[in-house]
């Protein structure tokens, strides 16, 4: 697919998934947050829609989350923002030469990325970042499309079990390899999933996912993806 037509179709997938209603239940946890809102946010206001892929329609590396945190994307509207993952992740990215800045504030704050575009199976905070399959299923033809549009896409970074699971599911052939930080596997027509724990503060905050760990991941993806 040409660029031009990627990014037609990128755009177009964006469109639909911020006007999407097909999933009651997300929906309506995604608006309740957005009314009850967080003490610290209690000015802000709130996306609480599906929030669309963000980045480069020419990536080579696509990086897959599990979905928009309740007060992270949900109330910025942008994949991995306004977060403590966010943080970790857009700080590695800009380390490895893939973002212009560290900061992911909100959509405004001037973050661009070079050569990589950042997604999710399910596009609407689930409650307790929990989808149901269901729900994960309905969703995946968002994803299908992105990937469909991001021809050049070399490296698939997956953060987390979930996204190892629907990204195998999606892309890689025969039986599903063990999920481990820093595992790499081969994908059919050339392509390389790379594993990392998510940057949940869960993870980080314990020590079992460091700040050097991540860089490694994204070190290797731009190894591979030049």
């Amino acid at each position: 697919m040409e660029s031009a037509g990627s990014r037609r179709v990128l755009a177009e997938v964006a469109s639909e998934v911020a006007s999407c209603r097909a999933c009651s239940r997300l929906v309506e946890w995604r608006e309740q947050v957005g009314r009850t809102k967080r003490a610290a946010y209690r000015d802000d206001v709130y996306w609480a829609r599906g929030v669309p892929g963000f980045g480069d329609p020419d990536a080579r590396l696509l990086v897959v989350g599990l979905a928009p945190a309740a007060h992270g994307a949900n109330r910025t509207g942008r994949m991995f923002t306004g977060d403590r993952s966010g943080d970790w992740l857009y700080r590695a990215l800009h380390r490895a030469g893939y973002a212009n800045q560290a900061r992911s504030t909100d959509r405004g704050d001037g973050l661009e990325l070079s050569g990589a575009w950042i997604s999710s199976p399910v596009k609407c905070a689930p409650p307790d970042n929990k989808p149901t399959p269901a729900e994960r299923d309905g969703c995946m033809p968002f994803l299908r499309r992105e990937l469909e549009a991001l021809a050049a896409l070399r490296v698939v970074v997956v953060l987390g079990g979930f996204a190892q699971q629907v990204m195998w599911r999606e892309l890689g052939s025969g039986r599903r390899p063990r999920f481990g930080h820093g595992a790499e596997v081969p994908l059919p027509g050339g392509r390389t999933l790379l594993c990392s724990y998510h940057p949940s503060q869960q993870n980080t905050f314990t020590g079992r996912l460091t700040e050097a760990m991540l860089d490694a991941v994204f070190t290797r993806a731009r190894q591979l993806t030049g």
